[in-house]
């Protein structure tokens, strides 16, 4: 696989941001017995996540070769904080409407103004924005509704859920969602349109900490490099 710059790699992230709040936590509230047809089961999701207020969560998220690792934020209706512990001290917030990230091995923080599309990074993360999605990709299951383990030889259980773009507006080819049997999302893997992989995957989720909003204030440090609008040029 090719080497990826890290100004690719943070655009990548950039975009991520939306779908991760979108769909890390969601939590299906219908029985496991039910046979329900893909699009009924993303409903569902939607429905569900409507009630989510905040969660927390261990997140790995993986784009060629490089790995990261940390702890995901999320107090709707906007706000996302990811914490990392690798690369180490390494910080990604939002407020749906400026996306920061902080690089203390390069000391850059590079900071993006999100145009309307992109916009409220949690916009995804209601029901509305899940109904979006579900205008833009069509949905199926992976191997059907019968549940597949999570790797090779994995004691999990997943039902895969592949979601395929109906327009090269989107950010992302193919999504394949996988829930297991606790009906939570544990791995979300994309195809940019660039054809290159990435995998998120979720562990530890807590939904409803009542996470204060100060949690997600940050500011850089001072004598940190600025590098503003580094995956498109902000609207006039």
């Amino acid at each position: 696989m090719k080497s990826r710059t890290h100004s690719e790699i943070f655009h990548t992230l950039g975009r991520l941001v939306a779908l991760v709040v979108c769909v890390s936590v969601s939590i299906v509230t219908v029985s496991a017995q039910e046979l329900l047809t893909a699009t009924r089961f993303f409903d569902t999701v939607a429905e569900r996540y409507a009630t989510i207020d905040d969660y927390v969560a261990a997140i790995v998220m993986r784009n060629g070769s490089e790995r990261m690792e940390g702890t995901l934020f999320y107090r709707r209706p906007n706000l996302v904080r990811i914490d990392f512990t690798s690369p180490e001290n390494q910080v990604l917030v939002s407020d749906g409407e400026t996306l920061m990230i902080h690089v203390p091995r390069h000391n850059v923080t590079l900071q993006q103004t999100l145009r309307r599309r992109e916009q409220n990074v949690g916009g995804l993360a209601t029901s509305q924005g899940l109904r979006l999605m579900r205008a833009n990709y069509s949905i199926a299951y992976l191997h059907g509704p019968a549940p597949v383990p999570l790797d090779e030889g994995s004691s999990v259980m997943v039902t895969k859920l592949r979601l395929d773009w109906r327009n090269t507006n989107e950010g992302f080819r193919q999504l394949i969602l996988s829930v297991d049997d606790n009906l939570v999302i544990r791995r979300i893997e994309g195809i940019t349109p660039n054809f290159d992989e990435v995998r998120f995957d979720f562990r530890d989720i807590r939904l409803n900490q009542s996470i204060p909003s100060t949690r997600f204030e940050y500011t850089p440090p001072p004598g940190a490099n600025r590098l503003n609008n580094f995956l498109f040029e902000n609207e006039g």
